[in-house]
C-alpha cells in the first residue's frame, strides 16, 4: 500500500512558525514520524511539501494509479483552493484531510474547508499525531474497500 502525504503553504516552517498554536517540532520531525509509524505499519509513504498551489495539484495528479490513498494538510490552500478540491475529486483516490491546530477554533475564515468534499474524513487539533490517526484510518479504510 502507497500513501502520499502532502503538505501545503508555510508547513516547512513548523517550529519557527506561531509555536503557541503549531508547537516547537520541526517539519523534519514530523517527516520522521510520519516514516516510523508507516514503518510499523508496512505502508509506504511519499511525504511533499510545497508553497506553490499548482505543485500540489500536479503532485495528487501524479498520484492517479500511484498511490492508494492520500493525507493531505493544505494548509492555507484549504480555505481558498477549489484545485485541489477538483484534483482530488478527479483522482478518485480515498484522502483524509488534516490540520495540526483546531482550525475551527481559530479565525471563522479557517472554519471554511474546500478539499473536505473530496475527503472521507478530516483531522483537525492533535497535532502531528493527527498525521498519524490519519494514516492509520486510511490503511483500514483502503483495506476495507479494496
Amino acid at each position: 500500500m502507497k500513501i502520499l502525504v502532502l503538505n501545503g503553504p508555510n508547513l516547512n516552517m513548523l517550529g519557527i512558525r506561531e509555536p503557541e498554536i503549531y508547537g516547537n517540532k520541526t517539519y523534519k520531525d514530523l517527516v520522521a514520524m510520519i516514516g516510523d509509524r508507516a514503518v510499523k505499519s508496512g505502508v509506504e509513504v511519499e511525504v511533499y511539501q510545497s508553497n506553490h498551489e499548482g505543485d500540489l495539484v500536479d503532485k495528487i495528479q501524479s498520484a492517479y494509479k500511484n498511490a492508494d490513498g492520500i493525507i493531505i494538510n493544505p494548509a492555507a490552500y484549504t480555505h481558498t483552493s477549489i484545485a485541489l478540491l477538483d484534483a482530488l475529486k478527479a483522482v478518485g483516490i480515498p484522502a483524509v484531510e488534516v490540520h495540526i491546530s483546531d482550525v475551527n477554533g481559530r479565525e471563522e475564515f479557517r472554519k471554511t474547508s474546500f478539499v473536505r468534499a473530496a475527503c472521507v474524513k478530516t483531522v483537525s487539533g492533535k497535532g502531528f499525531e493527527g498525521y498519524i490517526e490519519a494514516l492509520d484510518f486510511l490503511t483500514q479504510y483502503i483495506g476495507e474497500n479494496k
